[in-house]
């Protein structure tokens, strides 16, 4: 049965975080809101835990999983992040943007679909944040749904949507509206993944 930990999606509740970010340690699977939809957490350097969260969604082993992290310090334990890619995120985060980069090797590797980069990014949603730095690791922040389906916006969606998930942090409805847009930057050139919310021309103008 999913535990569901009611927490004020403004001013989260200190006990409310810490129950949601044991979950975690623990090695469970927790839904909870971003700045855009609800997105289900897991320690990504537990491979039994990411394993799991990939058999939960039926989600292809060869899709990476996007992390999110408390804060740009934070995100540097888990990847390597480029002048460029530091310049965005010191720009952009928290914010829509999702940046790929160089993943460190304490990430499990099926987190990474075998491959070496990763997504990450900082929302801009205070349940989110205080979740990733109460875990004391970025956590993974793939969309709280069966792969292919709708993304979840609210708490009972997310329950119809992944009923064997352990745990719900539940601040209300999420905001809604477009993606994060997605940039690779793995070296010095900057290319587009995915458009999402925020525009391509303005990532572009940002770096100048």
């Amino acid at each position: 049965m999913t535990a569901r930990i009611r927490v004020d999606r403004r001013h989260p509740e200190p006990a409310a975080i810490r129950q949601a970010a044991q979950c975690v340690r623990d090695g469970l699977i927790v839904a909870y809101p971003t700045d855009t939809l609800y997105a289900l957490a897991v320690d990504p350097r537990n491979a039994a835990a990411v394993q799991r969260l990939y058999s939960l969604k039926g989600r292809p082993e060869t899709a990476a999983l996007t992390l999110i992290a408390a804060d740009l310090t934070q995100a540097r334990r888990a990847a390597h992040l480029t002048s460029p890619a530091e310049v965005l995120a010191r720009k952009w985060w928290p914010g829509p943007l999702t940046i790929v980069v160089y993943a460190e090797p304490t990430l499990a590797p099926a987190a990474l679909a075998g491959g070496k980069t990763v997504g990450i990014r900082v929302p801009d949603h205070a349940v989110a944040v205080d979740f990733a730095r109460a875990a004391d690791f970025c956590i993974t922040a793939t969309s709280a749904n069966r792969s292919g389906e709708p993304a979840p916006a609210t708490p009972d969606e997310v329950l119809a949507a992944v009923p064997g998930v352990d745990a719900i942090l539940d601040a209300g409805p999420a905001r809604g509206g477009a993606p994060s847009t997605i940039v690779g930057v793995l070296d010095r050139d900057v290319t587009l993944i995915r458009a999402g919310a925020v525009p391509w021309e303005r990532v572009l103008t940002s770096l100048k």
